[in-house]
């Protein structure tokens, strides 16, 4: 047992016995802790335990069994997120992923600020579905997966119109498409663009656009990437998949209209 103080994020909370509530978050300084938290939907502490909330925690950490939050400083909400729920949905899937990506008590700070700084770039307009296949590739070595979308995995050749083989788990340039008859047959610009996915500094996030038919093509890849290398199966991902379905419906109602 420990007092800590940390910045954190409320990951997601759920209701335990008749009033209170367990509330998992991710901590900078101790990892992602589950906590016990009395009388959750009333007390002092209700507003802050609200998911997608960050704050700064005071906390007694427990190695084993539940930990406490004693008080806090600092809370602050995404309120441009949290009023649209295609932004929402989005978000609260990459707090799933996030718990999802490491074990619980073990600390990256790393990825305490990617997904910090993925929220508030969301919150600040930039576009949810990019945002989000960002942080989707550049997590996956956490899931111990290491792809390489720069080169062929032959001739090791750059800059070329590269298509992927899940049998070799890499690109293929055009002179060694045949080594597999069943390559996936992607756009180039996917390949093209997750390269630059791997790499992209929070700054020249800023700055990338992509049109609506690529997010689909880039949407459909990174599913199969994760059925294939990954093998987990969100809720929050699948709300969004229905969603984005409901959408592509309204979309088409309104422009009938």
């Amino acid at each position: 047992m420990q007092k800590l103080e940390s910045r954190g994020l409320v990951l997601f909370n759920r209701n335990y016995r008749e009033n209170d509530k367990l509330v998992k978050i991710f901590t900078e300084q101790a990892g992602k802790r589950m906590f016990f938290v009395r009388g959750g939907g009333s007390g002092k502490l209700s507003a802050v335990i609200q998911p997608l909330t960050i704050a700064e925690f005071i906390m007694t950490v427990n190695d084993e069994g539940l930990s406490f939050i004693e008080d806090y400083s600092q809370a602050e909400s995404f309120k441009e997120i949290t009023s649209d729920i295609f932004k929402l949905s989005y978000a609260t899937y990459l707090a799933a992923l996030t718990d999802a990506t490491i074990a619980d008590g073990v600390t990256d700070a790393q990825l305490f600020a990617f997904l910090e700084k993925t929220l508030e770039l969301m919150e600040e307009g930039l576009d949810h579905e990019i945002l989000t296949n960002i942080f989707e590739i550049q997590v996956l070595d956490r899931f111990g997966v290491r792809l390489n979308f720069h080169e062929c995995v032959f001739c090791h050749r750059v800059g070329l119109p590269f298509d992927f083989s899940f049998k070799f788990s890499g690109l293929l340039c055009p002179n060694h498409y045949a080594e597999d008859e069943r390559r996936s047959h992607l756009d180039p610009n996917v390949p093209y663009l997750l390269d630059r996915f791997q790499g992209l500094s929070f700054e020249e996030l800023r700055s990338i656009s992509v049109k609506d038919d690529m997010k689909r093509k880039l949407r459909y890849f990174i599913d199969d990437l994760y059925d294939n290398y990954v093998g987990i199966h969100l809720k929050s991902k699948k709300f969004i998949d229905n969603l984005n379905s409901w959408g592509h419906i309204m979309n088409k109602e309104d422009s009938a209209d």
